[in-house]
């Protein structure tokens, strides 16, 4: 009976090890999988810059579209709380974003420029990047989300303080906003 007993709790403790070490595991494939979405914002945020400038040489008296964006773009940059702060002010520049590129449509010189095209491919490129940044992202608090909510491993998860962890959700994003070539 005391060898059963001891043969249990042995197993008992050999399981809460396992559940603990693979909570780490997830908790530092979260953090690589943030670092990577923040690697591939600041992407976007290194191209906007050069977007403005092509846009304001052809669309001088769009002024307040370019001050939206360029106030969205700061406060998305200076954003460093929560994935889901940080998605509101993601949604902001994408929408910000979006109608630089609508505006783009009343500027055919605009719009046949090979800068503006280049960046517009560019921008596009790394929201496709983005998405996919976050979809791993997103994956691995998933996981992560159902190891800390299930039994019996959220035993282990509330002893060892694991919680909850945040979905990053924006805004499709811009990708579909491509320049359309005509012959």
């Amino acid at each position: 009976m005391i060898i059963l007993l001891f043969i249990i709790l042995i197993g008992v403790a050999v399981w809460s090890v396992v559940i603990y070490n693979r909570l780490v595991r997830l908790g530092n494939l979260i953090r690589e999988s943030w670092s990577n979405v923040d690697t591939e914002l600041k992407r976007r945020y290194d191209l906007i810059p050069n977007l403005e400038e092509i846009v304001k040489g052809y669309a001088r008296h769009e002024k307040d579209v370019m001050e939206n964006l360029a106030r969205a773009r700061s406060q998305a940059v200076r954003s460093t709380g929560s994935p889901e702060s940080q998605a509101l002010d993601e949604n902001a520049l994408i929408s910000a974003l979006r109608t630089v590129f609508a505006v783009a449509e009343n500027y055919p010189e605009l719009k046949a420029s090979k800068h503006f095209l280049e960046l517009q491919n560019e921008l596009a490129n790394t929201e496709d990047r983005i998405q996919a940044a976050r979809r791993f992202y997103n994956g691995n608090v998933r996981e992560y989300n159902i190891l800390t909510e299930t039994f019996p491993s959220r035993i282990v998860a509330s002893f060892s303080g694991a919680r909850q962890r945040e979905y990053f959700k924006i805004d499709r994003g811009i990708s579909g906003i491509n320049p359309e070539i005509g012959f």
